[in-house]
């Protein structure tokens, strides 16, 4: 009894031994690997800095504020939780891209640090008030974006202004130029209005354009007429107007004659040309003496010669018959 006694003892302490490595294994197994994910997985981030900005406190984007001849500035943190440094390039894109500015370009982060980068906006003396959008971009080496989203509000007083110019009728097209000399984006609306000489051909209410036109920007449009007149004079008047009380008017005159009656209508001008020069040069001729119809030079009587003393000398007779006198 005792020789089986330390047999069964020996089995049972195996039997604890391998349930316990089981037991670990299986535990290792559930527990995550971190710091192997955080090598080959993209963990890193980048956001605004400062206002809890790893946790849900964080602030969605950068927003600043400024009127124009103004420098604003702000800072983004890199964070790299990864166990190898992290090397991130930073630039603007967007309509406030080419304003930004970072205090480095390329940052390097160590391992498991998060970097604070100062960055500023310089806003020119001719922004244009009002809002704007642009974004932080930053690469990494294997060429993996973060974007940090940028919201910009310019102050100072908007201007809107629009102007219509070189209006133009040809057939039935009416060619145009929209520009906005205001500071603020435009969103024009459009009427259309054309005059003949018997009254209104085209009248089209005010109506929204597809598009938005910048501060400074210049756009041209073309509307269509495919009904325009064969023969008349006419005026057309385009008529804009947009938020903020912008509004702008353009004028243009065309003659719409038809082709082929033009064409016609030169002949017979032509040939009513030729036959009034026909008949003026009749008209002249018959007017004027012909030689045949001159009477001859012996019928013309000589001139009267008058003596010294008043009277009248007799008249000579033809010398071929009276011979001289003596």
């Amino acid at each position: 009894m005792p020789v089986l006694s330390g047999l069964y003892g020996q089995h049972g302490r195996g039997a604890a031994a391998v349930l316990t490595a089981a037991l670990i294994a299986l535990l290792l197994a559930l527990l995550p690997a971190p710091a192997a994910a955080a090598d080959e997985g993209p963990g890193w981030t980048v956001r605004p800095a400062g206002g809890g900005s790893a946790g849900r406190d964080a602030r969605p984007y950068v927003y600043l504020e400024g009127v124009p001849d103004s420098v604003l500035q702000d800072r983004i943190s890199v964070t790299n939780p990864a166990r190898t440094p992290l090397t991130v390039r930073l630039r603007g894109d967007g309509r406030a891209g080419p304003w930004l500015r970072f205090a480095a370009r390329t940052v390097t982060v160590p391992a498991r640090t998060r970097a604070d980068v100062p960055f500023a906006l310089a806003l020119p003396g001719n922004a244009t008030p009002g809002d704007l959008a642009g974004e932080i971009v930053a690469t990494a080496g294997g060429g993996a974006e973060r974007r940090v989203p940028v919201r910009v509000r310019v102050g100072g007083p908007a201007l809107a202004a629009l102007t219509v110019e070189d209006v133009e009728v040809s057939g039935g097209t009416v060619r145009y130029a929209l520009v906005n000399r205001g500071n603020t984006p435009l969103r024009p609306r459009l009427a259309v209005r054309a005059d003949g000489v018997f009254g209104v051909l085209l009248d089209r209410p005010e109506r929204p354009l597809p598009l938005e036109l910048a501060p400074g920007r210049r756009v041209e449009l073309t509307e269509p007429w495919p009904d325009a007149p064969a023969l008349d004079s006419v005026t057309v008047r385009l008529r804009v107007a947009a938020e903020g009380g912008a509004r702008g008017e353009g004028v243009a005159s065309a003659a719409y004659v038809p082709m082929a009656p033009v064409a016609g209508g030169g002949l017979l001008l032509g040939a009513l040309a030729v036959l009034g020069t026909g008949a003026y040069r009749r008209r002249r001729t018959r007017g004027e003496p012909q030689a045949s119809t001159l009477p001859p030079a012996s019928a013309i009587p000589a001139p009267a010669v008058v003596a010294e003393d008043g009277r009248s000398p007799r008249h000579p007779g033809p010398l071929a018959r009276t011979g001289a006198e003596s």
